[in-house]
């Protein structure tokens, strides 16, 4: 296909379809920009107060745009990769389900440290003996004021100047850093959109047509994104900071729990609930069964065939642009079309349950595959 048609069918399935996933997904490693993030103080001079945090929204616009760019970077790189070397490239369930709980212990990681370093700005802030914080001997810190107030007024100008600039500068290389890191790694979280599109791009046979496909999945999400990036260094220098902690840290245990059911790893705990299809044996003995994928998950959640027979499940959809439309079932990725169906056949299987998954692990469905029942003849 042509690059530039690719392009924009990437463009425009990012704009309807991954601006809500993409941000769920990848947004949790926006957190890591928070903690990078150097806000502005502003306080008056010789009042003796503590500086006041405020937030300039040019101030986090160079973060948001390093990460931003080095996530269309890592994209269009897989892209192409995809293009060139076909599926031999794509991440199976089993990796990606790691990738996805290593992720999210990293985003739980960042809200935990937002968190507490809120919790030390409010006992910075706090006056002498607030319960809770621990500011030390009072009378050290009176001493140490006076002897700091009794400095002159060009030598601490000129130390504070100082200290401000290597700060900033510091703080600048390693903010920048961090953002396009975290960019990158946006690749190693796929949205169900994003999992989609990487079949377009390997059935591109090009490495243009791939990078194009995937570029623009990357630009057409990147509105979404660059807002939250945007909100959350809003929330970090405000009150609403330990707010925004909280929903970091659920979004961090929400991905590695993610990542734990792709990979099927969560215990099973007690049974799914009473099965609602039941698969019908045709004359070529192979049994056939029908199943939804919705963006609420799959329909029938719970089916029953027998064991030891091949199986033909037909994976239905409508309109479907969530993660179901990607399917991970026996070890494999399904990807389905936004309307329509696709059949994915199993070989004879024995007694026990399959579980299968969306691509990002947010929804199971299972098989019972039970004993076939048998006849006995009357005496």
């Amino acid at each position: 296909m042509n690059p530039a048609a690719l392009f924009a069918g990437g463009l425009v399935a990012g704009l309807a379809a991954g601006t809500a996933s993409c941000a769920a997904v990848q947004g949790g490693l926006l957190i890591g920009l928070v903690s990078s993030g150097s806000p502005g103080t502003a306080g008056t001079a010789g009042t003796g107060r503590a500086s006041r945090t405020t937030w300039d929204v040019r101030d986090a616009l160079p973060a948001v745009a390093v990460f931003l760019t080095g996530r269309l970077a890592a994209h269009t790189a897989l892209g192409a990769l995809l293009g060139l070397a076909g599926s031999a490239v794509r991440l199976g369930p089993q990796t990606r389900a790691a990738l996805l709980v290593a992720a999210g212990i990293a985003v739980t990681a960042l809200a935990v440290r937002m968190l507490a370093r809120r919790g030390r700005a409010g006992c910075a802030a706090a006056p002498p003996g607030h319960l809770g914080c621990s500011h030390g001997d009072t009378q050290d810190t009176a001493h140490a004021s006076t002897a700091r107030t009794s400095t002159t007024h060009a030598s601490t100008a000129h130390a504070s100047t100082a200290r401000t600039s290597t700060a900033r500068t510091s703080t600048a290389h390693a903010s920048t850093a961090r953002a396009a890191g975290l960019g990158l790694a946006t690749i190693l979280m796929p949205c169900g959109v994003t999992v989609s599109l990487e079949v377009v791009a390997v059935s591109a046979g090009s490495a243009p047509g791939g990078a194009a496909v995937l570029a623009g999945l990357a630009l057409g999400t990147a509105p979404a994104l660059a807002a939250l990036g945007l909100l959350l260094r809003g929330l970090a220098t405000t009150r609403l900071a330990a707010l925004g902690g909280v929903a970091a840290l659920a979004a961090g245990l929400f991905t590695a729990g993610s990542g734990l059911r792709l990979g099927s790893w969560l215990p099973e705990i007690g049974s799914p609930a009473a099965a609602a299809a039941r698969a019908s044996i045709g004359a070529d003995g192979v049994q056939r069964l029908t199943i939804w994928a919705t963006d609420r998950g799959f329909r029938p959640g719970v089916a029953v065939a027998t064991a030891g027979r091949p199986v033909e499940i037909v994976f239905r959809t409508s309109g479907d642009r969530g993660c179901t439309r990607a399917v991970a079932v026996d070890g494999r990725d399904v990807v389905l079309p936004v309307t329509g169906a696709r059949t994915v056949r199993l070989p004879a299987r024995p007694e026990g349950r399959l579980r299968y998954a969306c691509g990002m692990g947010m929804y199971v469905g299972f098989i019972e595959f039970e004993r076939p029942l048998t006849s006995t003849s009357s005496r």
